[in-house]
């Protein structure tokens, strides 16, 4: 990751391979006007939908969300934020990407993501997340 930086620190335990976490995130496309995909405590995505979203749940070390995000929770403690800048090697698979997570929950912020997934070389893939790490529950 280029840019590894807490805006909050947290407090208490940290994250274990095996255990759950769950968290709130917001996304940006860098490269395509900075697009907000998905977003946290605000309209989602460009649209009034989504507004009682469910936090994203996934396991640390079972390789269901992508590698820069994984790498991201690492470290930080309930309560933190950490913004990260992940460049297209430690994002979204280029032939997959569907599969990993976290994926947006409205369908403006999925289309603004795919627009830029889809686009082989016209646009930069670079991508901004700020993550709240909200619960870690134990195995």
């Amino acid at each position: 990751m280029k840019l590894n930086q807490d805006l909050r620190v947290g407090s208490g335990p940290t994250p274990k391979i095996g255990e759950t976490v769950v968290v709130d995130w917001d996304g940006y496309t860098i490269g395509y006007y900075g697009r907000i995909f998905e977003a946290r405590n605000k309209t989602k995505g460009g649209s009034f939908e989504g507004d009682d979203k469910d936090f994203f749940k996934f396991r640390v070390g079972s390789q269901e969300v992508i590698p820069a995000f994984e790498e991201a929770i690492t470290g930080m403690a309930i309560g933190g934020i950490r913004r990260i800048i992940v460049p297209p090697e430690l994002g979204y698979p280029d032939n997959d990407y569907n599969k990993k997570g976290p994926r947006p929950t409205t369908f403006s912020g999925q289309r603004a993501l795919d627009f830029v997934l889809r686009n082989q070389g016209l646009i930069d893939k670079t991508l901004l997340f700020d993550i709240e790490l909200l619960k870690i529950v134990p195995k």
